[in-house]
């Protein structure tokens, strides 16, 4: 006999999973002014800053 998935068992706190969708992966180029070479950096940022994390040095 199959087993049944339990409805709890997808998502257990809706609140989180709510929020985690207000978050954004971003990745920056940043050039070195010694080498020329770029380096990736890397932030979780929330969607409402990234703006702001993009202008910043």
């Amino acid at each position: 006999m199959a087993k049944v998935a339990s409805k709890n068992a997808k998502v257990k706190d809706t609140k989180a999973a709510a929020e985690s969708k207000v978050w954004t992966k971003v990745i920056r180029a940043i050039r070195s002014p010694k080498t020329g070479a770029y380096t990736f950096k890397e932030a979780i940022v929330h969607k409402d800053k990234i703006q702001e994390y993009m202008t910043q040095k």
